[in-house]
């Protein structure tokens, strides 16, 4: 049965979290924060910038001013220190020949998302890409899912895929359910608290699922 299929994109179809931690920490270092180590930097992939840069430390009203000395090396340099994962294409390719239509929801702002799946020749897989916006109106991704819909509409058999709780949660804030995938940067041990309704440990496992669900 056709299906409309939501990919998140960081840490789901592309590995990004290079750039972004590489990007992260000149903006901790602006306001004389301690920069944690990479390994804990890695839950800035994914989430909205904001709740994270608050998260270590960079006070509310200060959190627009972090996110533009993150994208002054972001946007230039970072977002293409990134690789899509290994098989995401064939898997696009896949889902496409077995008729589903296949969207992208990010809380990655929609032209950087653009941006990047152009670059590496995945956007031409998607009947849309969905994202935040630059000014933060659009952040989460209840929010982001929200918007995709009322651009869209909204199909009888739709599944998310997604590395985070975040995906898990904003997806069913909306009766979708999800396929959480254990390559990116969020836990298995997080995805199955949240509620996904399967586990994909590679790329060639989300079909089946797919067909499951």
């Amino acid at each position: 049965m056709e299906k409309a299929i939501l990919f998140d994109l960081d840490g789901t179809l592309t590995d990004s979290g290079e750039g972004i931690i590489n990007s992260v920490i000149p903006a901790l270092e602006h306001f004389g924060l301690p920069v944690p180590s990479r390994e804990e930097l890695r839950v800035f992939v994914g989430p909205p910038l904001h709740d994270s840069f608050r998260r270590f430390g960079v006070p509310a009203d200060r959190t627009d001013e972090a996110i533009q000395v993150y994208r002054t090396r972001y946007i230039p340099i970072g977002i293409f220190e990134n690789a899509p994962y290994p098989g995401i294409e064939t898997l696009l390719q896949t889902l496409r020949a077995a008729g589903h239509r296949l969207y992208v929801a990010t809380s990655k702002p929609e032209p950087m998302a653009v941006q990047v799946l152009e670059r590496f020749h995945l956007a031409q897989y998607f009947h849309r890409i969905c994202g935040a916006t630059l000014d933060t109106s659009r952040s989460t991704k209840e929010a982001v899912i929200a918007y995709l819909l009322e651009e869209n509409g909204r199909a009888d058999n739709m599944v998310m895929v997604g590395d985070t709780k975040f995906d898990v949660i904003g997806a069913k804030a909306h009766g979708i359910p999800t396929i959480g995938v254990s390559w990116g940067y969020g836990t298995v041990g997080e995805l199955k608290a949240a509620g996904a309704a399967a586990i994909a440990d590679t790329p060639e496992e989300v079909p089946v699922l797919v067909d499951r669900l």
